[in-house]
């Protein structure tokens, strides 16, 4: 069981023939990821940067399985797990299955997550936080969330999750080294779907 290298990763992620919006905020997510990543190792931080990459890249899979896929019939992130686990890389299904903003609404569940997650599954989960099509602030990510979910959660609710992501965003940014608004991307994810493609055709 070996974590994906980041063309195996980006060959798994086009097996799914993903729309470009997919790719575009899997991009997104994986190079945030892959920054926080590496400013925390260059500080001599543990952390596994290749299961960080490969885990933030194919996080949300479970979107693009077809629509008989087993996995597709279990909660957000789980699919995702599900999935990976059985295309041979179970090692990621932690990292991918504790990303979703939901997992921020469950009180018992979130309070088992931030007690037991790894550093490697906070930055996932914290890299989604604040990527869509491309970087932006927690501001913004959660003010999107809302409109395209207005009914899901009361206002106390929305803070409730708020607070949790932005303990989340302290977290990450504390061991990295960083102020949230200095969270950047690296530029790695174009070059392996260019040779993922390559090596498909």
């Amino acid at each position: 069981m070996t974590v994906p290298g980041r063309v195996e990763a980006a060959t798994l992620l086009l097996s799914l023939d993903p729309p470009p919006w997919f790719v575009r905020h899997a991009r997104a997510v994986a190079e945030v990821a892959g920054w926080l990543a590496l400013r925390i190792e260059r500080r001599e931080v543990a952390v596994d940067r290749r299961l960080v990459e490969a885990a933030a890249l194919l996080h949300d899979v479970d979107k693009a399985l077809p629509a008989d896929d087993p996995a597709r019939a279990l909660p957000h992130g789980d699919g995702s797990a599900a999935w990976l686990t059985r295309a041979g890389h179970p090692e990621l299904a932690r990292a991918v299955a504790g990303h979703p903003v939901t997992r921020l609404t469950d009180g018992d569940g979130y309070r088992r997550w931030a007690a037991f997650a790894s550093r490697e599954e906070r930055i996932v989960a914290y890299a989604d936080k604040r990527a869509r099509q491309g970087l932006v602030s927690m501001d913004s990510r959660f003010a999107t969330w809302r409109r395209r979910h207005p009914t899901d959660l009361d206002d106390a609710g929305l803070s409730v999750i708020r607070s949790r992501a932005d303990r989340l965003e302290a977290d990450v940014c504390r061991a990295a080294g960083v102020a949230p608004g200095d969270v950047r991307r690296l530029a790695w994810t174009g070059e392996a779907l260019r040779a993922a493609r390559g090596a498909r055709s």
